[in-house]
């Protein structure tokens, strides 16, 4: 049915982080939330949000950014589009849907009196009301009421597919004007489609453009980050201004270290050995050897993190000279640190080097250690059967020993590129291999 919580979900305090509750509000990036002009009341407010659904995220300050407040009237339809004052890459966006269409099953969390911690309400949409869109609810007690101006509206989560975001609730309006829902004969709650805000607002309608994210991308960076058996060593090309740039700042925090194209190597260096526990005065040892200036200290390899570090570097192209910083990177191998190799273009400077000294060592040697790995889960798993004798030793690893054939095969391959199409094939052979074995 999906995620119970969403980091999306904001919690609306007016002027002060301590003060009350005043709504409810939608996390689109890592910079950018929306709500309703009411709830901010004034285009010079300071809001503070709060992620209610995630302790672990820090509230925020948030402010109208420019062009963002579109009041209630003629040419707004009560939203304000805020800036934070800090962004929050951490926390998941909300995925936002232009699409919307009357019979929709659809919620909104919202923090109305005495449930400051949230209540969600159900309804179906219903038809239009102008600009704004009108959503039924089961029950008049199931109506919006106050406190839940700026909730994401959204649909019913489904198998493969989270909830979307299709709106803002913006108001509910009752027949006889009475201050609760239920003591209404009719009432109804309203929304702004997202739609109607994307034509509203530049910064949202670049947001759910059609390329405005590379979904894919995202999840295969995501498996990277997640786990450590992924190639050690990744490189892409992520061109300026994409949807896949946008995809790329808003994950790139969880890489340990990060390194933009042209910046000081010195510090690079100074991030890596913050990650290596080495003994006590031979920090500029290390520090001389990384920098190529000295040779490898002694048992350096120990000294790797019992988590693997993951380095993202941003614009390797860009780079005046990309030969040393490639070697830096080459080095901090030795650490087991898994390296993100991003290039503005295909080809560009550093490209084949990146792919020759860091990309084709690196898998050679991850494959030696899955086809290891793959050999003692098969003898393992033979013992565990009760078929090992003298007669079968050599026949309970054949996968594994088929393998190494292969492997053994590539080392005679002279084309890089053909090299690394034959070394991936394998190495997703082999993984599969190692989860049919109960490895992974």
């Amino acid at each position: 049915m999906g995620e119970l919580r969403a980091d999306w979900r904001l919690r609306l305090r007016r002027e002060d982080a301590h003060g009350p509750v005043c709504g409810a509000g939608v996390l689109v990036d890592q910079y950018t939330a929306l709500t309703c002009a009411h709830v901010v009341r004034r285009p010079d407010a300071v809001m503070w949000l709060e992620f209610a659904e995630n302790g672990g995220l820090e509230p925020v300050s948030a402010r109208v950014m420019s062009g963002g407040w579109l009041p209630e009237g003629a040419d707004g339809e009560d939203v304000a589009v805020l800036r934070l004052d800090s962004p929050r890459p951490r926390a998941r966006r909300a995925p936002l849907e232009t699409g919307i269409r009357g019979g929709m099953e659809v919620y909104a969390t919202g923090y109305a009196a005495g449930f400051d911690d949230g209540m969600s309400l159900w309804g179906r949409i219903g038809g239009a009301s102008g600009e704004r869109v009108q959503l039924d609810a089961v029950t008049r007690s199931e109506v919006v009421r106050a406190g839940f101006s700026g909730a994401g509206v959204c649909t019913r989560p489904e198998e493969g597919r989270p909830a979307r975001v299709v709106g803002l609730v913006v108001s509910w309006r009752g027949d006889l004007g009475a201050s609760l829902p239920e003591d209404n004969r009719l009432s109804f709650s309203y929304l702004i489609p997202v739609g109607r805000i994307a034509e509203l607002s530049p910064v949202i309608a670049e947001l759910t453009g059609p390329g405005a994210w590379d979904h894919g991308f995202e999840e295969r960076l995501e498996r990277w980050f997640d786990d450590p058996d992924e190639d050690p060593v990744k490189i892409t090309v992520v061109e300026p201004g994409s949807g896949k740039e946008r995809s790329l700042r808003q994950l790139a925090h969880r890489a340990r270290i990060v390194h933009r194209g042209g910046a000081s190597r010195p510090e690079l260096i100074d991030h890596a050995l913050e990650q290596v526990t080495f003994p006590p005065g031979e920090y500029l040892a290390y520090w001389d050897w990384l920098r190529g200036a000295k040779g490898m200290p002694a048992r350096a390899a120990d000294r790797a993190p019992q988590r693997p570090v993951t380095v993202l570097v941003d614009g390797l192209d860009q780079e005046p000279q990309p030969g040393p910083l490639i070697e830096i990177l080459g080095r901090s191998r030795v650490f087991g640190f898994r390296l993100l190799l991003v290039f503005r273009q295909e080809g560009g400077p550093g490209w084949a080097a990146s792919r020759d000294l860091l990309l084709r060592p690196a898998l050679l040697r991850h494959a030696d250690t899955l086809l290891d790995r793959l050999q003692r889960a098969e003898f393992s798993r033979a013992i565990r059967r009760d078929i090992v004798d003298s007669a079968s030793l050599g026949s309970v690893t054949e996968t594994a020993d088929r393998h190494r054939a292969t492997r053994r095969l590539l080392d005679d391959v002279r084309d890089p590129q053909q090299q690394l199409n034959r070394l991936r094939t394998l190495i997703r052979t082999v993984r599969a291999d190692l989860s049919r074995c109960g490895d992974r």
